[in-house]
């Protein structure tokens, strides 16, 4: 019986502290006026221990991932930092055209696609018929670390 009880209070002690129920500590304000009351001690104490709030920052906050999105990126796509799947809206260039583009990077002009090694014809051609869909911009290293370009882990 007194194995239930206890297990019982613990169950509802942890279930009122999950649910927000749980007394809040006072602790003493050493730096307070000395004649000030408890109740401004405690409400001065609520105010600083509250949640954390989030600080504005004048310019926001940034990344490399979003600063590489807002150029030619975020429109075309970059032959040195995009992922295999990416390339499944051109039609003939995913998966086989994709995985060699991605595996010769990093390119410095869009052209330089043409020059993989082993390409047929066919595979040129519709390389050529896709120029204009392509950018080639700085290797970003957020974008092309692990083996995220060739297996993103994205399942649809």
């Amino acid at each position: 019986m007194k194995r239930i009880i206890c297990l019982s209070s613990a169950l509802l002690l942890g279930f009122l502290g999950w649910a927000g129920l749980s007394q809040s500590a006072i602790a003493a304000n050493f730096s307070a006026p000395v004649g000030q009351s408890a109740i401004a001690q405690v409400a001065w104490l609520n105010s600083v221990m509250s949640a954390p709030k989030l600080l504005a920052v004048e310019d926001g906050i940034r990344d490399a991932v979003s600063d590489k999105l807002a150029t030619e990126f975020g429109k075309k796509l970059d032959l040195n930092n995009t992922n295999v799947r990416s390339f499944r809206q051109y039609p003939g260039l995913y998966p086989t055209l994709a995985g060699l583009i991605v595996k010769n990077a990093p390119y410095r002009d869009v052209e330089d696609v043409l020059n993989i090694p082993g390409l047929s014809d066919s595979q040129k051609d519709v390389l050529k018929g896709n120029l204009n869909n392509f950018t080639v911009t700085d290797v970003e290293a957020a974008l092309v670390e692990g083996a995220d370009r060739i297996n993103n882990g994205i399942y649809r």
